[in-house]
This record gives C-alpha cells, structure tokens and sequence, in this order.
C-alpha cells in the first residue's frame, strides 16, 4: 500500500509541475553551432574556386538537423520563422564572420579562405564535412 501511495504522490507531483519549456532557438547550442558551420562552409565554398560542397551531405546534415529540431519539441512553423527571421540570420553571418577570421581567412583573400576550408576538412568538423577539396 504505502508503494502505491509513493507512486500516487509521484504522479501528483509530475502532474502538478509545469511542463518543460523550450528555450529560444536562438539559444539553442546545437542547432545554432550547426547553422554557423553551415555558413562557414557555403562561404567558404563561395570564395574559395577549389573548393565546393558535398550536396548530398549538406542535404543529410539539413534533414538530421530539422529532426533535431522536431525532436527537441519545436515546430515546424516555429523553425521556418527562425530560418527566415532577418536579424537571426544576420546574427549566425556574423558568428560565421567572426570564426573564419579567427581562423586566419582574410577579406579579399581567396587563399586564406581555402586554407581555412581545406584546415577545417582535414580536422573533420561539421563545417568541414560539407566541403570538398579540389587541391
């Protein structure tokens, strides 16, 4: 009997505590690292004439991401509305900014923008997965 009273207030107590909130996607860590390596590496692909992307790969790495999402709790609309708001997107260029000049790509710099995407491949980051080296 008492086991069923502890599994009663358990539940009592679970039922009465407010559900988790999601915090803000914009403070989300891993969808929002994920979306600065996804714009390290199409800048870097858009500067850089021997490097490309793997399509396919942006593509899987795009899908994983939004099931992320999903499974964290978000929605869809909520997801869109983020990916389409203008100061987050502004937001994520600039920490892209910031990390490739922190790793030595210089504006103006083709070269300096390929050996940061080539340094970013051989290191296997997220970023770097998505690129393919022609040198």
């Amino acid at each position: 009997m008492t086991k069923f009273f502890h599994s009663l207030t358990l539940v009592a107590v679970l039922a009465a505590s407010p559900a988790l909130a999601l915090e803000p996607l914009n403070k989300e860590v891993h969808i929002n690292a994920s979306l600065v390596a996804g714009q390290v590496g199409d800048t870097i692909r858009k500067t850089c004439p021997s490097i490309s992307a793997k399509m396919f790969t942006v593509l899987g790495k795009l899908n994983a991401l939004e099931d992320y999402a999903r499974d964290k709790g978000y929605t869809e609309a909520e997801v869109k509305a983020f990916l389409k708001d203008k100061t987050e997107k502004k937001r994520i260029k600039t920490l892209a900014k910031e990390y490739l000049t922190k790793a030595g790509a210089v504006e103006g710099d083709a070269e300096s923008y390929c050996k940061v995407g080539r340094d970013e491949i051989d290191k296997g980051t997220l970023a770097g997965s998505l690129l393919r080296s022609y040198k």
